[in-house]
């Protein structure tokens, strides 16, 4: 049972392990929330302005 949670239990840094700084709240937000926001939206939009069909059906 130990084995299974020494990672949660390492205090010390591994050979070569250098993490970056962290992430504030608001860069958290942008790359992880408004940017798949964004790009889906940029993609949709892009479809839709680049659809060449002309014949569409309106149901009424």
């Amino acid at each position: 049972m130990l084995l299974m949670s020494s990672p949660a239990l390492a205090l010390t840094r591994d050979d070569g392990d250098d993490p970056g700084p962290g992430l504030s709240v608001a860069a958290t937000l942008g790359w992880y929330v408004a940017a798949p926001i964004v790009l889906f939206l940029v993609i949709a939009g892009l479809v839709m302005v680049l659809d060449k069909s002309k014949d569409r059906v309106t149901k009424s």
